[in-house]
């Protein structure tokens, strides 16, 4: 199954004048009327709307009223109320692909795709970092965002800073939590992993042609089944979740994009600085003695700070050295 912000659905006509009279029955003649359908039409409506989470109340006489929105991030859903400039524009919603990263992928040099989100409920072979397998089970939010950026090649390497960042901001303004920041792009919670962030680019003749930034969170999941599955995998150190209860993640999803595009106007006016100091006040790395596994192997040191660039700038007794990527362990 996969919506677009584009569908012009039939049932979208009924949920939009569902919504606008929340407070009141409407009867399945009047909108087979205002609507100019039949009530067979209306009814088979209501029955999709209800398929994909909204609840509906229906009594005889008086007709059916919407009585909770659904807590599936639907395009419609996702564009309504957006405080952005060009993030979320355009939505894509898959109930199940392979990964949203790879279809970012093709669509990403099409016109207009600049800000352009696909959601998925769920992924089968979604990835992470350094081509490990991410789970991306039902309950959690996988997404990727398309954008053509502005800034050049030489703050490709901030990016992932800039969004685990906004990603962090998000999550105080919305639900009171203080996460922390681990180097390079992932958000902890009581140093247990809740989000990540994947970031592929295309590059030509030196400049960004597009990036693809994949983001999977641990909105509302289950922490030991998920755990039970990865902690084989190179460096785990434990997974958590956000929210126990059910709870919508719209306003999160919302506040992220608002504060990704904030991130992107700093490294576009060049005030990185303003993302480097917001970054280490949140992070758990800096300070600490640390191994990092890179490419060529394991160096050990402590974590002094963050360059402008995003690297991190650890000391070796007298020596220092600068890493721009690599797997921290404490």
């Amino acid at each position: 199954m996969m919506f677009t912000s584009s569908d012009n659905f039939s049932f979208l006509k009924i949920l939009s004048f569902l919504k606008s009279h929340k407070s009141e029955f409407l009867s399945g003649q009047d909108m087979s009327d205002v609507l100019k359908i039949s009530r067979v039409a209306v009814w088979k409506d209501i029955k999709k709307i209800r398929s994909l989470g909204y609840k509906i109340e229906s009594k005889q006489n008086l007709g059916y009223r919407l009585v909770n929105t659904t807590k599936l991030l639907l395009p419609w859903e996702v564009t309504q109320n957006l405080n952005t400039k060009f993030l979320g524009k355009k939505v894509y919603y898959f109930n199940t692909i392979d990964t949203t990263q790879n279809f970012a992928m093709e669509i990403a040099t099409r016109n207009n795709m600049n800000g352009t989100i696909i959601i998925a409920k769920k992924q089968t072979g979604g990835r992470g970092r350094m081509k490990r397998k991410w789970k991306s089970p039902v309950g959690g939010i996988w997404m990727s965002i398309i954008i053509h950026p502005k800034f050049s090649v030489s703050s490709t390497t901030l990016v992932p800073i800039a969004i685990s960042l906004a990603l962090c901001l998000a999550i105080e303004k919305t639900l009171k939590i203080k996460p922390e920041l681990k180097w390079p792009n992932d958000v902890t919670i009581k140093g247990k992993k809740v989000a990540g962030v994947l970031v592929d680019a295309s590059i030509i003749s030196n400049e960004i042609e597009y990036m693809i930034i994949g983001v999977g969170i641990n909105f509302k999941i289950k922490p030991t089944e998920l755990a039970n599955i990865i902690k084989k995998t190179p460096n785990f150190y434990g997974v958590t979740t956000l929210v126990k209860k059910d709870e919508n993640s719209l306003p999160l999803l919302h506040q992220f994009l608002y504060e990704l595009e904030n991130v992107f106007q700093m490294i576009d006016s060049k005030h990185t600085g303003k993302i480097v100091n917001q970054w280490t006040k949140r992070s758990s790395t800096i300070g600490r003695n640390v191994s990092i596994i890179t490419g060529n192997g394991s160096i050990n040191g402590k974590a002094m700070k963050i360059d402008n660039d995003g690297a991190l700038i650890i000391s070796k007794g007298k020596n220092i050295e600068k890493i721009l990527a690599g797997d921290i362990i404490y």
